[in-house]
């Protein structure tokens, strides 16, 4: 069983910095790529930014320069450093893994709980 965990959400003021955590956990044969989305209320859920097992990285436009995503191969940790928050930032952000199992053929994708981000003006 494959597991997600996410920490490092939080209430920040507007121009702060935040660090998002997810650790994968649980039998697995390897990860394709991990991520971050993120949903605000009334909104549909979106890509935040991605990082593949080979390092390539995508970012979402409204992101881009603020945002670094990184991981941790020996850890099954991806990072997410925000930085120059702002309140459109706000949302409750979803881990996400492409994951392929032992013994089966295909991926599989994960999703974490979520952890709130809520940044104030």
């Amino acid at each position: 069983q494959v597991r997600l965990v996410e920490s490092g959400g939080g209430l920040v003021q507007a121009g702060g910095s935040l660090r998002l955590s997810c650790a994968a956990s649980g039998r697995f044969f390897s990860i394709n790529a991990m991520g971050w989305y993120r949903q605000a209320p009334g909104k549909q859920r979106e890509l935040v930014a991605t990082i593949t097992s080979g390092d390539s990285t995508a970012y979402a436009d409204s992101v881009k320069g603020r945002f670094t995503i990184s991981k941790d191969n020996a850890k099954n940790t991806v990072y997410l450093q925000m930085n120059s928050l702002k309140p459109e930032d706000t949302a409750v952000y979803y881990c996400h893994a492409n994951i392929r199992k032992m013994g089966q053929i295909g991926t599989i994708d994960y999703w974490g709980q979520g952890t709130q981000v809520t940044v104030s003006s």
